[in-house]
């Protein structure tokens, strides 16, 4: 079984945890990584964009003038395209860009990532990340401390005096284990872990 150093918020070490090989010492597995981010992104998309084509834009359907004897192009209808305030030719039309991956490969694309993290030593775990109050000064000096600034925070529980000290912070982003993502994760590349949140992450991807 693998183990961290762990920490207090002054970076003095409080002792060592053990934590699940099957969790944070796995085998890197890049394609599911890539696959697991590439579907988060995309289900992010709304594809609610939207215009009116000449079948649902407002106007008569009458022809603007005869088929013949006029010299000019005939002309079906005032709603086509080439009319202003005509319908939009191949305009965009709402769809949904959703797609699915199974939890038992979720749960190992964030197991790869987790490992990843942990094989290059950017995962470092906390015994608390207690605040004695609201101040943006104090979370930066903690980071300052780890030597950490484009860094995901994970807490056990929800933390607000944490949450509104790190909110104005650039490249800072603090979720509970529950939150836990790959899209995140990939994204900071540093992660700060509380004890009580390695177990509960434990719990939650052990097979």
């Amino acid at each position: 079984m693998a183990k961290l150093d762990l920490f207090d918020i002054k970076k003095n070490k409080v002792g060592e945890i053990d934590i699940a090989d099957a969790v944070f010492n796995d085998d890197v597995r890049e394609y599911l990584i890539h696959e697991a981010v590439k579907i988060q992104l995309a289900n992010r998309r709304q594809g609610t964009v939207c215009v009116k084509n000449r079948a649902v834009v407002a106007g008569s359907g009458k022809k603007p003038f005869k088929q013949k004897g006029t010299g000019q192009a005939r002309q079906g209808a005032k709603r086509a395209p080439q009319y202003p305030g005509g319908g939009v030719a191949f305009g965009p039309r709402p769809k949904t860009y959703d797609l699915s991956m199974n939890k038992k490969a979720r749960r190992a694309a964030l197991r790869s990532a987790l490992s990843l993290l942990f094989k290059k030593e950017r995962i470092t775990v906390l015994n608390n990340f207690d605040l004695p109050e609201v101040k943006t000064k104090g979370f930066v000096e903690v980071l300052k401390a780890f030597n950490l600034d484009k860094t995901l925070v994970i807490t056990d529980t929800a933390n607000p005096t944490l949450e509104l000290s790190a909110r104005n912070v650039k490249n800072v982003k603090v979720l509970g284990s529950a939150g836990l993502n790959i899209f995140d994760i990939m994204k900071f590349q540093s992660v700060i872990f509380t004890e009580a949140a390695v177990r509960q992450v434990e719990g939650a991807l052990q097979s």
